[in-house]
């Protein structure tokens, strides 16, 4: 039989499979507007540079005869696949979004979506972290997402406020000691 009707392996059509999605079944995808360009730069530069560059090269190498044991070939495909992938999830997740602006918040005394909060810990050990949508949380840049216990914790919170942190250790209490809104 040719191999063109064979599946040469089973995890090159997992692969195909959906991302799921990341936020919490009947959660709105909040989103800084920082946070919803960069989705939109991403998707942007997959769409214009990456997969335009990924086919010339598998057309390049399609024409180079045998593809069963072509790896530019095989790559390449593969490569594509994984990027239609990444750009179906981000244009879900773009129309899902609700751009939630920090700097029109009216109440900046309180802890909200996009807010940076100085807390101190137990320990007296202070932490700044910035609270934004699920897609934009980064923990190396201290950025943490709406939905994480922390997070959840310190919303509504003023400064002075003693909450309590659900951590995989038990409870914590952390005092807020500072807010502010980024400005542009």
């Amino acid at each position: 039989m040719s191999k063109a009707f064979v599946k040469e392996n089973d995890s090159d059509f997992e692969e195909e499979d959906e991302i799921p999605d990341p936020s919490p079944k009947g959660v709105k995808n909040y989103i800084t507007p920082r946070g919803f360009k960069a989705l939109q730069d991403e998707l942007k530069h997959l769409r214009r540079e990456e997969r335009p560059k990924v086919v010339e090269i598998v057309s390049w190498a399609a024409g180079n005869g045998d593809r069963s044991e072509n790896g530019d070939y095989i790559y390449g495909k593969k490569r594509l696949r994984e990027i239609d992938r990444r750009m179906r999830f981000l244009l879900k997740r773009l129309e899902a979004s609700e751009i939630v602006d920090p700097l029109q918040q009216p109440n900046k005394d309180q802890v909200f979506f996009g807010a940076t909060v100085t807390y101190a810990d137990e320990d007296d050990r202070e932490r700044t972290i910035r609270i934004v949508g699920i897609d934009e949380a980064d923990l190396d840049r201290g950025e943490i997402s709406w939905v994480s216990p922390i997070a959840r914790a310190l919303l509504r919170a003023e400064i002075g406020d003693v909450v309590e942190v659900r951590t995989p250790r038990g409870p914590q209490s952390v005092e807020v000691t500072g807010i502010s809104y980024e400005t542009r």
